[in-house]
């Protein structure tokens, strides 16, 4: 019999992994306090699960200056800038969900511990993934953040809605999950390995002038196919047409803090990764998947922004722009440069602070529970309360790409990073659905600035941290927009770029 002691194994070195380590803690702290003390109010929770997303955070910004390996934990774990920046986005992200939930919670009478756990245990998964330098680990840190969020969209007992869509998201993404899981045995059964720089490796072995005689080649064909399957399943979490029927519903049946931290956290990390995953380990096929990459961008910005005209529900409208959004983040993406991975970078952290921002305020309209989320109930808001109109009209502008807030220098970025890839077809068509979606923007702002209000009193249940956790956000959009070269200076360093590099992850 082996001594264990002697059994080879990788060294444990866990450093990179605080983030993760510090969530989960205190998760399962929050977990046993409410089973020990379940009379606990729900602010004394909510203060531990926003320290806890604050010593994540410290954690992370600790990782930027790294100086240990690259790759640990058997190459599972990419200790990189990358991994460090979309981690800080995703707990700014957390942070302001921790704020907009226990208002909501507690007007609502819906509160129960176990939400904090999982909004924690989701925050977890959502680090983990932007970290992950394997397919394995990347497919576990999906399915860690998921089964978070099916939880929590259906957490509201008092709503079918709720139940209705947590049912919708499950199924849809189980089975998106399964396409994943598919793929991942594909790209291990065309190369031979799981790690994404280990794939990208032996599929350069195939495009050399010259193949290394007694090696294994790997199937590029297969190897194609299964970048498809692992598509799927990103398209399904980043609302990609035709992936994309879940989110209007689990958007509107979801709590609306819920549907904030989801619409801004999983498409930050599923994107994050989506990155990782396609510029390093399926970089030297780029040339092959980058086509389809064009066909889907064009689509979901066109159905996304011609969908979200037609809909009342501003919650609903808000999750179609999400799927626009999608669209336009896949248009640096396709571009399949360095630049353009920056560019979505910037856009990623741009939309994750608008979109909290704009689902915090429909919920402090919204008052108590799910009230008051058709156009018509916003007529008039910039009288009723003009802290809230104003923040959403600048926010929306701002999803527009109207200057001079961030969404405009975003949409810039990524129209420019495309425009030079020479894919100017499919910069028009992002122009064209730009416009077409600035008129549900605009015409919700008509409604709150030049429609008389319904109801004379204004909106209730506005506190000093509601109007923190919004007013922040809509601070940083103008900031961005009119110095975002404060953020562009950030990315411009090449250690940001996934592992160190580009295209190979080499």
């Amino acid at each position: 019999m082996i001594p264990a002691a002697t059994l080879p194994h990788p060294p444990l070195v866990f450093g990179p992994l605080s983030p993760e380590l510090v969530l989960v803690g205190a998760g399962l702290l929050v977990m046993l306090i409410d089973a020990l003390r379940p009379g606990n109010t729900g602010r004394f929770l909510a203060s531990l699960t926003f320290a806890g997303i604050v010593a994540a955070g410290i954690a992370a910004a600790l990782l930027w200056n790294w100086h240990g390996p690259t790759l640990v934990l058997g190459g599972m774990i990419a200790a990189d800038r990358y991994s460090v920046f979309f981690r800080l986005v995703i707990l700014v992200v957390a942070a302001i969900a921790v704020v907009l939930s226990q208002h909501y919670l507690e007007r609502s009478g819906e509160y129960r511990g176990e939400y904090y756990a999982l909004l924690l245990f989701a925050t977890a998964g959502m680090t983990l993934i932007t970290a992950s330098a394997d397919l394995i680990m990347v497919f576990l840190a999906l399915e860690i953040l998921s089964l978070s969020l099916y939880l929590m969209t259906g957490f509201s007992f008092r709503r079918l809605a709720s139940a209705e869509a947590a049912m919708k998201y499950f199924l849809l993404g189980a089975f998106s999950s399964a396409f994943f899981l598919f793929g991942l045995a594909l790209a291990y059964g065309a190369t031979g390995t799981t790690n994404l720089a280990g794939i990208a490796t032996r599929l350069l072995f195939t495009l050399a002038p010259t193949q290394p005689r007694g090696v294994l080649l790997p199937s590029p064909a297969l190897a194609l196919v299964a970048a498809a399957f692992l598509g799927i399943g990103f398209a399904f979490k980043v609302s990609v047409v035709p992936f994309h029927m879940w989110t209007p519903d689990a958007y509107q049946g979801a709590p609306t803090p819920v549907t904030a931290f989801m619409s801004a956290g999983t498409k930050v990390a599923a994107f994050a990764a989506f990155l990782r995953v396609y510029t390093v380990a399926f970089g030297p096929l780029t040339n092959d998947w980058r086509p389809i990459l064009v066909v889907l961008a064009a689509l979901t910005m066109v159905v996304g922004s011609v969908l979200a005209i037609a809909q009342r529900d501003v919650k609903r409208m808000l999750a179609y722009s999400s799927v626009a959004h999608a669209g336009f983040i896949l248009t640096a993406v396709a571009a399949g440069t360095a630049e353009g991975v920056r560019d979505a970078m910037f856009y990623l952290a741009v939309y994750a602070v608008t979109i909290v921002a704009a689902f915090g305020i429909v919920m402090l309209v919204s008052v108590r529970g799910e009230r008051n989320l058709s156009l018509d109930d916003y007529r008039g808001l910039a009288r009723r309360s003009p802290f809230l109109g104003g923040g959403l009209a600048v926010l929306l502008l701002s999803m527009a790409g109207i200057p001079p807030t961030s969404g405009f220098v975003a949409k810039v970025a990524v129209f420019s990073a495309a425009v030079r890839a020479g894919f100017w077809p499919l910069v028009l068509v992002a122009v064209l659905a730009s416009v077409v979606a600035a008129f549900f923007y605009l015409r919700l702002i008509v409604v709150m600035y030049m429609r008389e209000p319904e109801v004379a009193a204004a909106p209730a249940g506005e506190t000093v941290l509601t109007r923190l956790a919004v007013g922040l956000p809509v601070a940083a959009t103008v900031l961005l927009g009119v110095l975002p070269g404060v953020l562009f200076d950030v990315l411009a360093h090449p250690s940001v770029l996934p592992l160190g590099g580009f295209g190979f992850g080499l």
